[in-house]
């Protein structure tokens, strides 16, 4: 009978990991590719990343019941102000209606996938411990992945199932060679991007979620445009602006006083 009971809770506490990957991750990430060719990168970001630990803190509080103290909503804010004053486009864009429309309704939907995404995995956290079944970040990272992959993939072949026809029908040299073509000078990056977010970068989200409240962790994550800038400079030579290194201090200020909080 234990032997059972163990074996149920495992699956259960898997499907929440599997659940919070289709959601975040699969859910999240397709909304988010959808948001940024329609808005920019930008101004998505900005939505996005502004909007995703509010959502989370949010929906734990509501669920769970997890409170945040004032030092900390105060911390919180200072440091989404700060990415939002870093992100906030530099000029007027141009975007038509539709666009706009259709560009802000996906950056919702990413910020909420990735806002329930994270506080299902402190559910399933919190499933594991109290009844003394830990799981690593690691582990729990790779059952997200896998999730966030299948619905990914799904959406995947729903979109390109016109180009495979197509591919069908041309001569098969010819699309081995595109393909090789195509792929040559892309995979190291590819792979390199895969190994840093989604293998090292969501292993120590999820470790951080085991102990954190989302809406501590959340907008800690939501720096993450404010750490490319020196990367960005470096590899593409895109000098940072006055209003990025602001909402950069601003941010990183707000990080360290999150962190004294504590």
């Amino acid at each position: 009978m234990r032997d059972d009971f163990s074996r149920g809770l495992g699956v259960l506490i898997r499907d929440r990991f599997f659940l919070s990957g289709i959601i975040g991750i699969g859910i999240g990430d397709v909304a988010l590719f959808q948001a940024l060719p329609r808005l920019g990168s930008r101004l998505s970001l900005l939505l996005i990343q502004c909007l995703t630990a509010p959502f989370g803190a949010l929906i734990e509080w509501l669920w769970l019941g997890t409170k945040l103290s004032t030092k900390q909503i105060v911390c919180g804010a200072t440091i989404i102000a700060g990415v939002g004053i870093a992100l906030a486009p530099a000029k007027h864009l141009k975007i038509g209606r539709r666009e706009l429309v259709i560009g802000t309704l996906s950056a919702l939907i990413a910020a909420l996938g990735g806002a329930c995404g994270a506080v299902l995995s402190r559910k399933a956290f919190d499933i594991s411990h109290g009844n003394h079944e830990p799981i690593d970040g690691a582990n729990s990272a790779f059952q997200r992945i896998v999730g966030g992959l299948l619905f990914g993939g799904i959406c995947l072949l729903i979109v390109k199932r016109r180009e495979f026809r197509i591919q069908a029908r041309a001569p098969k040299n010819l699309v081995i060679e595109v393909s090789k073509k195509k792929w040559r000078g892309v995979w190291p990056w590819v792979l390199a991007n895969s190994l840093a977010g989604q293998t090292l970068g969501v292993s120590f989200m999820q470790r951080a979620f085991e102990t954190t409240p989302t809406g501590i962790v959340l907008p800690i994550i939501a720096t993450t445009p404010i750490v490319v800038i020196p990367f960005s400079y470096w590899i593409e030579g895109e000098k940072p602006t006055i209003h990025s290194i602001v909402g950069g201090v601003i941010a990183v200020g707000g990080v360290v006083a999150l962190a004294m909080t504590r």
